[in-house]
């Protein structure tokens, strides 16, 4: 496995992954960044720069998150929820097959190991309202108004 660091607007991102795909994109308010880049992270890394400002509304690096069988349906979900847009997890729970999973459901999204790219902080409480994210609430909420600048500032 491989691992670089960059800096976003967010705090820094850690990229990890292989040949395999990207395993891994977490964020942390401190860090260092990585002075040179591992091949296999390269695109990944030039992607979410993409995204960051604001050039890129999808991600086609190969991924390769480790999780349950679950929790691999949950963040496919999660991938089909269309960028500038938001769903609530009853939403997904539905869509997903099964209502009465919405717990379930919740707990898969917080244990997303792939930040941005499988787009957890698009779920959002089914009154509308922001609700736990692992990178903080501050971090969704920028997330949510950089990706639908107009419309999802009502929310907040």
């Amino acid at each position: 496995m491989e691992t670089a660091y960059i800096k976003t607007p967010l705090g820094m991102a850690t990229i990890i992954g292989d040949e395999n795909g990207v395993s891994v994109i977490s964020v942390a308010d401190e860090g260092t960044v990585s002075t040179i880049i591992p091949i296999v992270l390269q695109e990944a890394i030039s992607q979410l720069n993409d995204y960051f400002e604001g050039k890129r509304i999808n991600f086609d690096f190969k991924l390769n998150p480790k999780g349950t069988e679950f929790q691999q349906k949950v963040w496919k979900g999660l991938l089909e929820i269309p960028f500038g847009k938001t769903c609530s997890y009853m939403d997904l729970s539905k869509k997903l097959g099964d209502v009465k999973a919405i717990r379930a459901v919740a707990s898969a999204n917080g244990k997303n190991p792939l930040w941005i790219v499988v787009p957890c902080h698009r779920v959002i409480g089914t009154d509308g309202s922001l609700t736990g994210y692992a990178g903080g609430l501050w971090r969704k909420k920028w997330l949510l108004e950089h990706e639908n600048p107009t419309s999802q500032q009502s929310l907040f």
